[in-house]
């Protein structure tokens, strides 16, 4: 973008609602370069490698190690609906794909370019985060027909630190609809919300599952929930205690999107029981803006 401020109205509103769109955050170009990017990934990619479906629904990722260990690696996760009772894929691969994570913000040049940018420190700063990291990155589909429902949660059940501060940035690729799913918000949830509902490593080391949750999620209803289109381009900052969640994709359309969140590590303790653990320190954003 030409010019960026993030002050005054745009500051407050964030913090009032707990979510905030910025429109033309990411250039045409750096979409159109980042689903290139994707793709050939895609292209080198052997299915035969990768067999974890991803659902928000049934959470069969929770059984595999493959999941618990992509802190690290670009993984590949399948739609439920693009996979037979075999495991095997029912369409080409481009359009099975439910998402890609968890490291594309460090291990691929493009969208490490893309990622650590002077708009996002400037954001941060706004923030007041200290020695902010990015524990993880995904590129989602949402497939035309089967991309599945994003069931109602809060960002800081998956990733828990002591003191909680985290934020999500969330840029459509290309222009997320009512049809094709996009977000949808509860504004001001995160106001004195507290997190009472966490996804943690099994203690149990012989347990089929190697993921549980712990705890009870008091969802809002349907009624406190805005729907949240954007154009292509368009960043959402998300805080990471307001309630949102997105609809089945039943249009003839994709919706690809990337996303990824920002922890604060000063004076902040990771839990240990997390899924993603740091195989090696989280990339700060603040040392790598600066390069």
């Amino acid at each position: 973008m030409d010019t960026f401020d993030f002050t005054g109205d745009r500051l407050n509103k964030f913090l009032e609602d707990g979510y905030l769109v910025i429109e033309g955050f990411y250039s045409p170009e750096t979409c159109d370069r980042l689903r290139q990017e994707c793709s050939r990934l895609i292209d080198d990619m052997n299915p035969a490698d990768h067999r974890t479906v991803f659902s928000t629904q049934d959470h069969e990722q929770m059984k595999e190690d493959y999941f618990l260990t992509s802190g690290d690696k670009i993984r590949y996760f399948w739609e439920a609906e693009a996979t037979d009772d075999n495991g095997e894929l029912n369409r080409p691969k481009h359009k099975a794909l439910n998402k890609i994570g968890h490291a594309l913000h460090f291990l691929n040049p493009e969208f490490e370019k893309a990622t650590f940018t002077p708009e996002l420190e400037a954001i941060l700063r706004k923030l007041q985060f200290k020695k902010p990291a990015i524990p993880q990155s995904m590129y989602i589909f949402k497939q035309p027909r089967i991309g599945g429902t994003v069931t109602k949660h809060i960002d800081a059940t998956f990733l828990e630190s002591t003191p909680s501060k985290l934020t999500g940035f969330w840029v459509a690729l290309e222009d997320a609809t009512l049809e094709n799913g996009c977000l949808h918000f509860a504004p001001g949830s995160h106001r004195d919300a507290e997190v009472t509902y966490r996804m943690v490593r099994n203690p149990d080391k012989n347990a089929k599952q190697t993921l549980l949750f712990e705890g009870e999620f008091h969802a809002l209803g349907d009624e406190k929930f805005v729907p949240v289109p954007v154009k292509k381009g368009s960043m959402i900052i998300i805080d990471g205690k307001v309630q949102h969640m997105s609809a089945k994709n039943v249009s003839d359309k994709s919706r690809h999107i990337y996303t990824f969140h920002v922890t604060e590590t000063h004076e902040s303790e990771w839990s240990q029981r997390n899924w993603l653990q740091p195989h090696t320190p989280f990339p700060l954003v603040y040392e790598r803006t600066a390069r």
